[in-house]
């Protein structure tokens, strides 16, 4: 299959139909950090990637134009919807520096998310951004889990750092636990792992499909031989929505103890926008 041209004339931001953002600009196609579980695999059949792995292409985009849309007073750009914008190949592309340029002054609220410390180079081009956060997603402080889920990724204590030099430096900051991993993921000691270092925390739950449902399975039944009856009964079985009511509940604990908002998105489909 002959792969379909990258438009050379597409634009930097584009209609988000996320519930919580209105605009996204991502980079990249594809992304490096090799991620298992990551919902953005699918994308490959749209970008004539269908045959490839997931994470092991990337491709710059090229943007005819850096001019924002207009009218942004009170609307969210999320960077990275779809791909880290920090991911490995930023360092030999260096895509951000030029869409933080476009950004500065920019009357939207913005909001990156990644998994890298990368975005630390880029620290004097984030303050000119007037009303900005960034996420910094980590599921687990167990590097060994990180290590076979995210392989590509910095480690939980680069992010843990990323997160203290960005809020030392004045910038908003929020961990987004992301995917949380049932029985692996432990929502207060994440909590205290931030203290101090975040203005928000956001949990997503994991949500598998296609073929990452069963490589993910498989690696976790390979780390963790006493989850596989937990995570049969959440992905294969009927046992997801007791499941991630209990969460919620743990979400609820969080918020009286974190100190911060805490942010649930474990349902996409009933968040709205705000």
């Amino acid at each position: 299959m002959k792969k379909p041209e990258k438009p050379k004339g597409s634009a930097l931001c584009s209609p988000s139909k996320l519930p919580a953002s209105d605009y996204v600009i991502n980079p990249y196609i594809g992304c490096t950090h090799r991620c298992m579980y990551c919902y953005a695999s699918f994308m490959g059949r749209f970008t004539g990637h269908s045959g490839e792995t997931w994470g092991t292409y990337l491709e710059p985009k090229q943007y005819a134009s850096m001019k924002l849309p207009h009218h942004l007073q009170g609307k969210t750009i999320l960077v990275g919807s779809v791909t880290d914008a920090y991911n490995p190949g930023e360092g030999k592309y260096c895509k951000m520096p030029g869409i933080l340029q476009a950004l500065a002054g920019c009357e939207a609220h913005v909001e990156i998310l990644t998994k890298s410390n990368l975005v630390l180079r880029d620290l004097e081009l984030l303050r000119n951004i007037p009303d900005l956060a960034v996420g910094v997603s980590l599921s687990n402080l167990e590097q060994a889990d990180n290590e076979m889920l995210e392989p590509n990724a910095a480690t939980a204590q680069e992010r843990l750092e990323t997160l203290k030099t960005l809020h030392e430096n004045g910038i908003s900051t929020y961990l987004f636990v992301a995917p949380y991993l049932p029985g692996l993921t432990d929502l207060r000691e994440l909590a205290e792992a931030v203290e101090g270092t975040v203005d928000a925390i956001c949990v997503e739950n994991l949500n598998l499909r296609g073929k990452a449902k069963q490589d993910v399975l498989e690696a976790i039944t390979k780390l963790h031989p006493g989850l596989e009856g937990l995570y049969r009964s959440i992905y294969l079985e009927k046992g997801a929505a007791g499941y991630w009511s209990k969460v919620e509940q743990e979400i609820e604990k969080l918020r009286r103890w974190a100190g911060v908002p805490v942010v649930s998105y474990l349902y996409h489909e009933k968040i709205k926008k705000k």
